[in-house]
């Protein structure tokens, strides 16, 4: 994994294209659609739109991505389906502004771990 969850890891090439709209596939399975997404250094993530599964949003750090296929359209993370539903909920305007909804997620992604800080 990246150095910090919140940056792309270093061999995705996630500048080529817009991925809004693109599909994300779990390690089980499709999960939704990319609904929106940052690609700042220290701030990347999506948003995916899972429709019907999860009725809702959720928001993935950029660094759960492991292949962007812009030939298919098709975003791949290495959580399952269940480590996905089980984050915390995303509420529109509480992700980009809130330290406490971050941690929460890197505490749910990467129990144990400090704030941002994958293991090695």
């Amino acid at each position: 994994m990246t150095e910090n969850m919140w940056a792309y890891r270093t061999n995705i090439d996630y500048l080529a294209a817009d991925i809004t709209g693109y599909g994300v596939e779990a390690l089980d399975g499709a999960i939704g659609k990319v609904d929106k997404h940052s690609d700042e250094v220290t701030d990347a993530y999506l948003v995916v739109d899972t429709g019907v599964w999860i009725l809702g949003k959720e928001v993935l750090p950029a660094g759960l991505v492991t292949r962007i296929d812009h030939a298919a359209a098709v975003v791949h993370v290495d959580r399952s389906k269940e480590q996905i539903k089980s984050a915390p909920a995303f509420h529109r305007g509480e992700h980009l502004g809130s330290g406490g909804h971050r941690e929460a997620l890197v505490a749910h992604y990467l129990p144990g771990m400090p704030f941002g800080v994958p293991p090695a």
